[in-house]
C-alpha cells in the first residue's frame, strides 16, 4: 500500500467518525429532549428549572434571565439539586453540549428536557449580564 492511499485510508476513517458523531448527536437529542424554538422556549421556561450549561464566564458575559449556571463540568454533581419532578430547560453553545448535557441529566433520570434549539447564539430575548 502506498502512502498516499494510506492517508487516503486514514482521512476516509476520521471523516467516518466524524460523520458517526453528528449523527450520534442528533439521535441524542431527538430521542431523550425536545428541542423548541425561541419563542416557544420563552413561554415554557418562565418559572421552570432554566439551566445554562456553559462554562461560568460565558454565563456571566450573559445568560437569559432566570437562567442558573450547572457548567457541563459539574452537571454531574450538582444534577441531584434539580427536581425531576418538574421540566428542565436548557441551552449551551453547541449542539454537541447540549446533547451531553442532555445525556448526563437523561442518565439521572430526567425525562422532562426541553432544549433552545439553536443555543444561546440564537436567543434574542432580555440577557442579564454578571459583572
Amino acid at each position: 500500500m502506498s502512502v498516499i492511499a494510506v492517508v487516503n485510508l486514514i482521512l476516509i476513517i476520521i471523516l467516518v467518525g466524524l460523520l458517526a458523531n453528528m449523527l450520534y448527536v442528533y439521535v441524542s437529542l431527538k430521542r431523550k429532549a425536545t428541542q423548541l424554538e425561541e419563542a416557544e422556549f420563552r413561554v415554557q421556561s418562565k418559572n421552570q428549572q432554566l439551566i445554562d450549561t456553559r462554562e461560568r464566564d460565558s454565563f456571566n458575559a450573559g445568560h437569559i434571565m432566570g437562567a442558573r449556571n450547572f457548567p457541563y463540568s459539574m452537571l454531574k454533581e450538582v444534577g441531584q439539586s434539580l427536581r425531576k419532578d418538574r421540566p428542565i430547560y436548557l441551552y449551551a453553545q453547541t449542539k454537541g453540549m447540549e446533547a451531553r448535557s442532555v445525556n448526563v441529566l437523561y442518565k439521572q433520570g430526567f425525562r422532562n428536557i426541553y432544549v433552545l434549539k439553536g443555543g444561546f447564539d440564537q436567543w434574542t430575548g432580555r440577557v442579564k449580564k454578571t459583572q
